[in-house]
């Protein structure tokens, strides 16, 4: 019989573990990993730079440029038709450690939401079994993201930084949103391993038992 399980821990390590899978897939496929130093307008008088110049940035398979000399048009996507036209081969590691790290913590998002249902799998604890999950793709995530500065001197981040880019020093360019987003994400995850410790301490508590044994299909404690 399914027993549906609600307390503040687990509810929270379940929004912590979504929340988390999110981040890590939105920043992967964002283009905001690097901002080129900015390109004036062709409208400047004097070539300055100003706060409406536009930044160009490039992510580990995508890019936004602008398209037109006023700084109007601006376009985004993939500069890689393939993954061997990925600009280096630290950002093709990188994108592979980041893909399976990302992989894993969308089915462990998918699974937490069933344990509220289900908390064990053939006698061993759901939330053991996606904490260790996360903890590995924690560790996936981290070799990703020590390997993506590494390809900083490619061809493709020298035309987006200047000649002066090279493994771990960007030159003129600045990390974009998506870098600390990937970092943060990691961070959160390895917070969500331990989360799940607490989640299953929470869920089998004598008071959840005492509950199940009066019959109740629903338990919510806080």
């Amino acid at each position: 019989m399914c027993h549906v399980i609600v307390t503040c821990r687990s509810m929270m390590w379940t929004l912590f573990s979504i929340v988390v899978a999110f981040v890590e897939l939105v920043a992967f496929m964002s283009p905001d990993w690097l901002l080129g130093f900015p390109r004036p307008n062709a409208s400047g008088s004097s070539g300055e730079v100003n706060l409406l110049d536009f930044r160009p940035s490039l992510g580990l398979y995508s890019r936004c440029l602008r398209i037109d000399s006023r700084g109007v048009g601006v376009s985004c996507g993939p500069y890689a038709r393939n993954f061997g036209e990925v600009a280096s081969g630290f950002w093709q590691a990188a994108m592979l450690f980041l893909a399976a790290g990302t992989l894993v913590l969308g089915c462990v998002a998918c699974i937490s939401i069933f344990s509220l249902c289900f908390q064990s799998i053939k006698k061993k604890s759901i939330f053991n079994i996606c904490g260790l999950l996360q903890a590995i793709a924690g560790l996936l995530l981290m070799v990703g993201l020590m390997l993506y500065p590494a390809g900083w001197g490619s061809d493709k981040v020298i035309s987006y930084c200047g000649s002066e880019a090279s493994p771990f020093k960007p030159a003129q360019c600045s990390l974009g949103w998506a870098f600390y987003a990937a970092i943060g994400g990691t961070l959160a995850t390895f917070l969500c391993s331990v989360l799940s410790a607490q989640a299953e301490i929470a869920t089998s508590s004598d008071k959840v038992q005492e509950e199940i044994e009066e019959g109740k299909n629903l338990i919510c404690l806080f």
